[in-house]
């Protein structure tokens, strides 16, 4: 299975917090994990705020930093199509990053007809993408609710 995660999923793997604990059970379980390129300034900018905000001290921070950049080269960064963006933004009323990782996830789906599970924390995101025919991944408590099928060919790899 391919692991299609927003920021809000990433940055989990980084940040204890809800959720924590499945997104790094849904990465180990995933033959590869694929987000969109925007992903890598967008988590590098939730940990700066945080930074900022003085939720992390600057030594936790740095490392953080330099594990995000790290980790980066084991994510398969996605291109997005623009236009389908655009559309999906309206026909969603999606914000303009969440249409751009719903496009990345959609045209990975669609091109390579693979197995993929959508994850963000973002409900509306999570309701454009079900909406869109994406398999999507829904924490309940302790459970996980798999919503929606679409394609079934694993790719493998490891993050």
């Amino acid at each position: 299975m391919i692991l299609y995660a927003d920021t809000s999923s990433l940055v989990k793997l980084y940040v204890e917090e809800a959720g924590s604990d499945a997104v790094r059970e849904l990465v180990k379980k995933a033959d590869m994990v694929a987000s969109c390129r925007i992903a890598l300034p967008e988590m590098v900018s939730a940990l700066t705020r945080r930074h900022h905000n003085r939720q992390i001290e600057t030594p936790v921070y740095e490392l953080l930093i330099q594990a995000v950049r790290n980790d980066w080269k084991h994510i398969v960064a996605l291109e997005f199509d623009e236009q389908l963006a655009s559309d999906l933004v309206k026909r969603h009323a999606l914000r303009g990053y969440d249409a751009v990782h719903l496009a990345g996830a959609v045209r990975l789906a669609a091109n390579n007809q693979v197995n993929m599970m959508f994850s963000s924390y973002d409900q509306k995101l999570m309701q454009a993408a079900k909406d869109e025919g994406l398999m999507v991944y829904y924490e309940r408590h302790l459970n996980a609710v798999y919503v929606g099928a679409r394609h079934a060919l694993p790719l493998h790899a490891r993050l």
